[in-house]
């Protein structure tokens, strides 16, 4: 547990940081001090913004999020020896994305109750809560997130509101709370968040109904549908979002950051100073048969053979979301580079030609001459850029783009809105809530539902918010029995002929282990949790 309380010591250096580009741009912070600081608005919201940096997500949102989100689920499929025990159900508590993500989800924690800590002295002193409030609120909507987050993953967790006084003590014998007051505490966190967040801001940053959505998830993850048909409903009824026009769109372009759909979205810019304030998931997921000399690209994770049987006929979302044959972008041209001489390979020469039109995705092609033959026959196509700006894509710097990571969308809010509106019964024809979840399919250009039942749902989240990290929460909150059998009924394999199943999938599997190394560090994480309320 004591690297919990590291990640609070490094945030002064992330604070003195610059950012991304927008609303999180900012001056260095060198020599600043509660006393001459946060005296306006712009001062104190360059202090929050760091928090929505991919400095502070991309442990968690790199790499950790396509293992427990999508690989667990059955979504995805990789080759990288590192990941395939989530594939096969085999995670242990050593696993180098548990432990990422933990860091993560734990360093926003003490960046966000450190900020907090700060902003109320200030206030103290005689600042403007005008001004301090709302970046207050910022922090317990984030904070809030993060808590969610750990409750889903890992069960029971340490709830750590002062890193600060835990330093000054040496005591890092922390306990783990039990799960339903982790999501108590998150929801409380929220509920101060959506007090103090403005109803409106630019861009990016969030809002009140931000707030008021992840609320809205987080009681439909707890089985109060009273309260998340409210809530959601109270994001919809504001007319503030909508839904993207273009699906495919909005993850294939930074041009369309922070859109009309977006509630809360890591805030990425395109750049390798300093690490981790670029969106990394072009190499991980962008194809091979793309490299160029600007964009690295090995797709260490795929599309399973079970999520591309999941598609309906005519589902806009499916070359929105993966590239299997004859997907193309006319924009992005790769080209392979001359060699010293000036002249090129046979195999370089036809990968030119073959490209030269647009990029294509080709299983038959030649693998030296542009083609891309993997054993699922697919790649992932969200939040892949393309090839760099020399063709025909966006700045792509190696590993690095400026994509923001959306995770939470206004689509979800209509989804939830459905589903809580179904609550225990079997089916639904309400016409607000078939309103809701049509408006999703008319987008991704499908026919309509007259009623509607819980699989109908599920379905519709599965395709909609594919390796978007969700699909794993959704497989959960329905219990083990029907988590096993979704689970063991997705074939998890390769082509051609080598089909796997997973046949272990047992209740203690619902939530992965705690990091062998905070365990380690901190013992009390292997002992039974404890009530984090007396009431």
């Amino acid at each position: 547990m004591k690297n919990i309380i590291i990640y609070f010591i490094v945030i002064l250096a992330a604070v003195l940081a610059s950012c991304s580009e927008s609303f999180t741009e900012r001056p260095s912070l060198s020599g600043a001090t509660v006393s001459n600081y946060y005296n306006t608005a712009d001062e104190v919201r360059a202090a929050t913004s760091t928090i929505y940096s991919g400095l502070a997500w991309s442990g968690y949102e790199a790499r950790a999020l396509d293992c427990i989100g999508e690989i667990l689920s059955g979504n995805e499929h990789t080759w990288n020896g590192d990941d395939t025990p989530f594939q096969e159900m085999t995670v242990s508590a050593t696993s180098v994305r548990l432990s990422d993500s933990w860091k993560a989800f734990y360093k926003v924690n003490g960046w966000t109750s450190a900020l907090m800590a700060t902003l109320e002295q200030k206030k103290a002193d005689g600042g403007d809560p005008a001004i301090l409030d709302p970046a207050i609120a910022e922090c317990h909507f984030l904070r809030g997130t993060v808590y969610f987050y750990l409750a889903r993953i890992f069960g029971h967790v340490p709830i750590v509101t002062d890193p600060g006084a835990i330093a000054l003590t040496g005591n890092f014998n922390i306990p783990r709370y039990y799960q339903e007051d982790v999501l108590r505490f998150a929801l409380e966190e929220l509920q101060l968040a959506e007090t103090g967040l403005p109803e409106t801001d630019v861009p990016g940053r969030v809002t009140k109904y931000s707030a008021k959505g992840m609320m809205a998830k987080l009681y439909l993850y707890q089985k109060d549908y009273t309260n998340a048909k409210q809530k959601a409903w109270e994001v919809i009824d504001s007319k503030q979002y909508d839904l993207f026009p273009d699906y495919r769109a909005m993850f294939n372009s930074s041009a369309n950051n922070n859109n009309i759909e977006t509630l809360f979205a890591v805030q990425h810019q395109c750049t390798m100073n300093p690490w981790g304030s670029g969106n990394q998931l072009n190499p991980d997921r962008g194809p091979s048969s793309m490299q160029t000399d600007e964009a690295n690209m090995w797709e260490l994770y795929r599309p399973s053979l079970d999520i591309r049987t999941a598609y309906e006929p005519n589902d806009r979302r499916r070359a929105g979301s993966m590239m299997e044959q004859g997907w193309t972008m006319a924009d992005w041209k790769p080209q392979k580079l001359p060699q010293s001489d000036g002249s090129y390979t046979a195999d370089d020469a036809a990968y030119n030609e073959f490209m030269k039109n647009g990029f294509r995705y080709d299983t038959i092609q030649d693998t030296k001459q542009g083609g891309t033959l993997n054993g699922t026959r697919s790649t992932i196509a969200k939040y892949v850029v393309g090839p760099g700006s020399k063709y025909g894509g966006e700045q792509v710097i190696g590993m690095n783009t400026g994509i923001n990571f959306m995770m939470l969308r206004y689509a979800d809010i209509l989804l939830i809105y459905t589903e809580a509106t179904l609550g225990t019964a079997a089916s639904t024809s309400d016409a607000t809530a078939l309103g809701a979840f049509n408006a999703v399919r008319l987008r991704a250009g499908l026919p309509t539902k007259d009623v509607v039942d819980l699989d109908d749902i599920m379905q519709e989240r599965r395709v909609e918010f594919a390796f978007e990290g969700d699909y794993w929460f959704d497989i959960t909150r329905q219990g083990f029995q029907k988590a096993k059998e979704i689970i063991e009924a997705q074939n998890r394999g390769t082509m051609p002929g080598s089909p796997f199943y997973v046949t272990n999938f047992t209740e203690d599997k619902m939530f992965l282990p705690i990091p062998a190394s905070e365990v380690l560090q901190d013992p009390r994480l292997d002992e039974d949790p404890e009530p984090y309320y007396t009431k």
